[in-house]
């Protein structure tokens, strides 16, 4: 595990064919994964990410940072937003913890990324507010059920991934090495704001394929001051 103090969103899920009107149903739990191309630890941790992804319910999203990219290979997926959300989710905890690989389950509690045990055994149950997605023809439809006790303030992100992809590192930590990952993130984007009362939200199919992505996640999370909160509903859903 790297360490590091830097101050400053399964697969199953279900996954569906964009044809007819078929629904990505609701995610149980959501597991995202920060993981670097450059840091040896993390090969382990992104093979049992797509452990996870296979175990019905789970949501997997990787989330590649670039804070390793100085030891000799530019990670080709990261983005320094990605970094932010995981620096963002240190301070929402006040632990400060940030490293590779980390794993955030449910918005709330971390892990390492490669700890099955501690991943399957961390905070869950507070995916409380059902997220479905429904492809039809170029649009994808997003439903956000009413809140069924006290509302609580949360956004609504739309985390466009590709679901599988490998790639041959040249040097660095990992160089030689071929690593797959699972529902790598292209973006994150809010499409909306969420207060207790149901919403949808209608998304171009084709804006998300233009990021190299063939799926999108949606999570509905709430909100600590500015800082990611608990996740209070998810799914995920399958362009092709």
């Amino acid at each position: 595990m790297r360490n590091a103090w830097l101050a400053s969103l399964l697969i199953t899920g279900v996954l569906f064919s964009p044809l007819g009107n078929a629904k990505a149903e609701p995610a149980r739990k959501v597991v995202e994964l920060f993981t670097s191309q450059g840091c040896n630890s993390c090969p382990p941790a992104d093979r049992l990410a797509a452990e996870i992804a296979r175990q019905p319910g789970n949501l997997v999203i990787s989330l590649p940072v670039d804070y390793w990219d100085y030891l000799g290979w530019k990670d080709s997926f990261a983005q320094p937003a990605f970094t932010a959300r995981q620096k963002a989710y240190a301070r929402a905890r006040g632990d400060m913890q940030v490293y590779t690989p980390q794993a955030v389950v449910d918005g709330v509690a971390h892990a390492i990324g490669s700890d099955s045990e501690a991943i399957e055994t961390a905070v869950s149950g507070s995916l409380q507010v059902p997220v479905t997605g429904t492809v039809s023809g170029d649009q994808l439809r997003v439903d956000v059920a009413a809140s069924s006790g006290k509302a609580k303030e949360a956004q609504v992100w739309l985390v466009p991934i590709l679901s599988t992809a490998s790639v041959d590192i040249g040097r660095g930590e990992n160089a030689g090495a071929t690593v797959t990952y699972t529902n790598v993130a292209r973006d994150l984007r809010k499409i909306g704001d969420w207060k207790g009362e149901a919403r949808k939200f209608d998304v171009s199919t084709a804006d998300i394929r233009k990021l190299n992505a063939d799926g999108a996640a949606i999570l509905l999370q709430a909100n600590a001051g500015a800082l990611p909160g608990e996740i209070l509903g998810a799914t995920i859903v399958k362009l092709k």
